[in-house]
């Protein structure tokens, strides 16, 4: 399993998907921190079966609030949050999808910021929301069946 955390700690709740990674390196899984470009992102799971992408996301939802959706089967736009980057993991896994590099198993953790400033401390629901997605990650893969069978978008609070 690849992990890709999006982000940069240096603006606060964009730091999410950083946290994570940082967390599951730990862990020893192989995991990588990544700024969220479209292109980047495809690069980095080029040759992968399985990859988690972890990224904060601006929708307007409680602060924390954990989406995880499959990146194979759900289009990443519309109604869905969107990622704090301009061209980012949404329009990589669409670019992927006409492309055909996919990765065969593809999920999307997005937790929910509001603060993007330079400099500002990351809020502490997104702290508790990066912890219980690390977890949610390393107890997947712990468990893992060879299949995702989870509904298109769920959602959880991290409180």
């Amino acid at each position: 399993m690849l992990v890709i955390g999006c982000g940069n700690r240096d603006r606060s709740d964009d730091g999410a998907g950083v946290m994570v990674a940082e967390r599951l390196r730990k862990l020893g899984f192989d995991a990588r921190i990544l700024t969220g470009e479209a292109l980047d992102l495809i690069e980095a799971w080029s040759g992968a079966d399985d990859v988690v992408v972890v990224d904060a996301v601006e929708s307007g939802a409680p602060l924390g609030k954990v989406w995880v959706w499959d990146g194979r089967t759900e289009k990443i736009q519309g109604s869905l949050p969107i990622s704090t980057h301009g061209f980012g993991v949404a329009e990589a896994i669409n670019l992927a999808s006409i492309l055909d590099c996919l990765p065969k198993r593809l999920r999307v953790f997005g937790i929910e910021g509001r603060r993007f400033d330079v400099g500002s401390e990351i809020s502490p629901e997104v702290v508790s929301a990066t912890e219980e997605v690390a977890k949610r990650i390393a107890d997947e893969n712990s468990t893992r069946s060879t299949s995702f069978n989870a509904n298109p978008i769920l959602t959880f609070n991290a409180e």
